[in-house]
């Protein structure tokens, strides 16, 4: 295979190597796609196609594409309703540790940084987790800093199984994992699996990745096929715009998300359209990425893929979240806390980064129906 990377490419003794094509197809695609050189003519042709192609795609995040925004919502919205109707998502993460092994430096978490950590305790997650479901959400999402030593697999399953008494569909956003470690995971009722690769270019990521597993791009980008291999029946993706130029990153993202879902047809795919916060301790210095940026690598996440999910952060200020949800985000966080803890009682840890958008269940709930929204608590039963 093509050696993309450098040689923090060597895999740590623990890591599964699945030998995939998915990465070097990305790649390849990736570089005869350049997100620069579109005409508005490109535009024109992608926006009246039934469907896109890579390069369709490509054309609506270049620079000629932000003259189309109202064009690119208007199909976008017609592909939301097509696939989606006018129903969207709710739900809301537990953090429940925040010890990391990783030097990301754009991070809270990372290893280095002075905040206080904690590890809920089996009790306080069962607490944790019967306030969330008081508020009627079905639907959870188990976070962890990426430490095997302080948040092993056996310790997210037992997080997993609590879950699924309280909620019908759980889903993980932790460390990568082997294909058999999935596979435990989804016996013990996880069913999705989130993993932002932060960029996709390999440079910029060993820059921002010093040290720690997560240093291993590979390992990281194959994450998502090794959990659908674990039987995992919907993955996520995401880059972590502001990091790298957002055109590249976004483009190579989607890419990634096409070429597996071509490999797995019976996967659901969504996306997740994160930008960088401010966080404790924080000094890192972010690419500019304005909402108008954030705008169109939604709307061409959507007229891409038009069956695949999207989450909107509450990284996000309400107002923003509130225009892009049932355009062409399909999922929006409620009640969210992303310190360790905060439901049930005050926060025992520090925060990942810092939100912009506070709002509780009812009033996410409230917005979303006077929009003409409907409120979706749960759209899948485990059998």
């Amino acid at each position: 295979m093509t050696r993309y990377f450098t040689d923090a490419e060597d895999y740590c003794s623990n890591m599964e190597s699945i030998r995939s094509d998915v990465m070097e197809s990305t790649f390849s695609a990736l570089s005869k796609a350049d997100v620069m050189s579109f005409k508005d003519s490109d535009v024109e042709s992608a926006l009246d196609r039934e469907r896109l192609d890579i390069e369709d795609f490509a054309s609506l995040l270049s620079p000629a594409a932000e003259a189309y925004l109202e064009e690119m919502a208007r199909r976008a919205s017609d592909e939301t309703r097509r696939y989606f109707g006018n129903s969207v998502n709710m739900f809301t993460p537990l953090y429940v540790s925040n010890h990391c092994e990783n030097g990301c430096l754009y991070c809270g978490f990372s290893r280095d940084n002075e905040i206080h950590r904690a590890r809920l305790s089996l009790d306080d997650i069962e607490s944790e987790m019967s306030k969330i479901a008081e508020s009627g959400l079905t639907e959870i999402l188990i976070l962890t800093g990426e430490s095997r030593k302080m948040s092993d697999v056996h310790f997210i399953g037992r997080c997993v199984e609590i879950a699924a008494e309280h909620f019908r569909s759980i889903g993980i956003e932790v460390y990568p994992m082997d294909a058999d470690e999935y596979r435990y995971l989804h016996g013990c009722g996880a069913d999705c699996v989130t993993v932002f690769q932060e960029t996709y270019n390999p440079g910029r990521y060993a820059e921002l990745h010093p040290f720690g597993p997560k240093r291993i791009f590979s390992y990281r980008f194959n994450a998502q096929e090794r959990a659908l291999m674990g039987g995992m029946r919907s993955v996520a993706f995401g880059a972590l715009l502001g990091l790298s130029e957002f055109r590249s990153d976004a483009l190579a993202c989607g890419i990634h998300a096409y070429m597996l879902q071509r490999k797995y047809p019976h996967a659901e795919i969504s996306f997740s359209i994160p930008r960088i916060r401010p966080f404790i301790n924080g000094k890192y210095s972010a690419v500019t990425v304005s909402e108008t940026n954030l705008l169109q690598a939604s709307l061409a996440y959507r007229i891409f893929m038009p069956f695949s999910g999207q989450t909107v952060s509450s990284r996000e200020s309400p107002e923003f979240r509130d225009s892009i949800v049932g355009l062409s985000a399909t999922r929006i966080s409620a009640g969210v806390s992303v310190g360790i803890g905060g439901h049930a009682e005050k926060k025992k840890g520090d925060e990942q980064f810092e939100i912009s958008d506070s709002r509780d269940v009812c009033e996410i709930r409230k917005a979303l129906t006077e929009k003409g929204l409907q409120p979706v608590f749960n759209d899948y039963v485990r059998v």
